[in-house]
């Protein structure tokens, strides 16, 4: 057993203070590694899953396959639609649950490298956060057991092994986690054919069909990978069958760095109804929607104003302040393949929906969705000194407040106490020594995601580009995931309960990720 591993597993120091850091000892919120691949007897799952990762090919194109890297999964107890397929691809599978369902997952590594598989967005207990502690190797298999305790929502899993979540990621390893309850359902909202997943990616590929990552040397890695040819569901050129109905269009940003600034082509405000942590109390009608990667949105689509042959299409609008630089530097989303990739930023289309059949719908956009408490950050312990935490680059390293990910490692400012609630205030730093970049210091935007909660933002500033992309934030509602351009401050409101243990914080750039920008923070009861 390697260094790392032993570092992670065992967590030397038992929790002794070592210049005002702590070494975080899993005995006192974990379980040992030995107990990775046994069910606890005591545990009785409503349902469970066995799910895999494992290499694969796909036809993406014509001509050869694409190697990649998928999840499969198989019902073991339970409903057989608890499992859905996405048909002809390589992401997937989408998992449907109800909030309080048990839920037993068997996830085994058939990859060549050590993997875990993170819970992007769900409140579940430490050992089943997909901690990169708990990575491991071909052939074992590691045993997650928990609750669905979230409200109905769009959430999602990926894998979540430091330094590799990001060419697993890309390789084809993310899937959907649907969460369905009470309160949802009483709405009647849109459903089964009329309820699209659409899982926004971009890829490169070389001249026969196969995935390029990371081909640009060290500032494509310091600014994030920008593939040149956009997938929706693991397709290109993607192209929805609809009929003159309503839909319900569950939007996951799952690119590794890519911004999205989401609109109808023909100027249709968005009819935002969810984000990331589910509904919101009222429907949003916003011109764009600016969605950062891991970010997720819900719209109610009605297709009903439309004549069959028409071809409504989503796009991504262009805007400025993004930074950082594509795969070489320029080029367009067309449709030939190896072109260079658009920087963050371009405009390029996402995904068409052509109308094909002619009906008519009884669904009516409801004016309540949910009740959300209010944010109320009177409530905070912190509430006058929120902890402040900035997101920084500077050539070769990606940190928060100075600081690079270590396995086990907190520091004194990163442990709070569980049933409280704080304030944190998340700032985009820019950088530092990376020289001159297009006439300016290159700066890039930090997606901040907190693992194990949902909070709320209650305060955001400008930042870069601001007039092009200020109507697009969705602020309301729950939030796992908020997008920083660079000097962009947020402020949000996060409650710890339930959960003891060690959680992760850190920029969902992918590539920022893998090279240090995570931290992780000590819920103490």
């Amino acid at each position: 057993m390697d260094r790392r591993k032993f570092l992670g597993y065992t967590a030397i120091g038992l929790g002794a203070a070592l210049g005002g850091f702590t070494l975080w000892n899993p005995a006192k919120g974990g379980r040992s590694v030995a107990a990775k691949a046994v069910a606890d007897p005591n545990f009785v799952p409503d349902v469970e899953i066995a799910l895999t990762a494992q290499p694969g090919k796909v036809q993406i194109f014509s001509g050869q396959a694409t190697r990649i890297q998928h999840y499969t999964a198989k019902v073991l107890k339970g409903p057989a639609e608890t499992v859905q397929t996405i048909e002809n691809s390589y992401l997937g599978p989408i998992f449907r649950l109800k909030t309080g369902q048990k839920v037993r997952v068997h996830f085994t590594n058939q990859i060549d490298q050590e993997t875990i598989v993170h819970w992007h967005g769900l409140h579940v207990p430490e050992v089943a956060d997909g901690h990169p502690r708990y990575v491991i190797d071909k052939g074992e298999t590691y045993v997650y057991e928990f609750t669905v305790a979230n409200r109905a929502g769009t959430y999602w899993f990926h894998p979540h092994p430091h330094g590799k979540t990001g060419p697993q990621v890309y390789s084809g390893l993310a899937g959907l986690f649907l969460v369905s309850d009470d309160e949802e359902q009483a709405l009647n909202l849109p459903s089964g054919a009329y309820d699209l997943p659409l899982v926004i990616q971009d890829r490169t590929f070389d001249a026969h069909n196969q995935l390029m990552y990371l081909t640009g040397g060290m500032m494509q890695r310091m600014s994030g990978f920008l593939g040149d040819r956009i997938l929706i569901n693991g397709r290109p050129d993607a192209s929805f069958d609809v009929a003159t109905n309503v839909y319900r269009l569950r939007l996951l940003n799952g690119s590794n760095s890519r911004i999205y600034k989401v609109a109808w082509s023909d100027g249709t405000p968005l009819m935002v109804i969810g984000t990331d942590g589910g509904l919101l109390e009222q429907p949003l009608s916003k011109p764009y929607v600016m969605l950062g990667p891991a970010e997720r949105i819900e719209l109610w689509a009605d297709f009903s104003k439309y004549a069959v042959g028409d071809a409504p299409k989503l796009i991504s609008v262009p805007f400025d302040g993004a930074g950082g630089m594509g795969m070489m530097g320029g080029g367009m989303m067309g449709g030939g393949r190896r072109g260079s990739a658009p920087a963050n930023g371009s405009g390029f289309d996402l995904a068409s929906f052509k109308i094909v059949k002619k009906e008519s719908s009884n669904r009516s956009l409801p004016t309540v969705l949910s009740r959300i408490p209010l944010a109320d950050s009177a409530q905070a312990v912190n509430a006058n000194k929120p902890r402040r935490f900035v997101f920084a680059m500077s050539m070769g390293s990606a940190t928060i407040n100075g600081r690079t990910f270590e396995m086990t490692r907190v520091a004194d400012d990163e442990i709070v106490k569980l049933n409280t609630t704080e304030v944190w205030e998340l700032i985009n730093g820019g950088g530092r020594g990376m020289g001159m970049m297009g006439g300016g210091m290159m700066q890039m935007p930090h997606p901040v995601h907190v693992h194990g909660l949902q909070f709320r933002i209650i305060e955001r500033t400008t930042g870069s580009g601001w007039n092009s992309m200020k109507d697009g934030f969705v602020d309301e509602g729950w939030k796992d995931t908020v997008l920083l351009m660079p000097g962009m401050r947020a402020k949000i409101l996060l409650r710890f309960e339930d959960f003891t243990g060690l959680f992760l914080y850190h920029c969902h750039n992918l590539e920022h990720e893998d090279m240090g920008m995570m931290r992780n923070y000590l819920v103490e009861a």
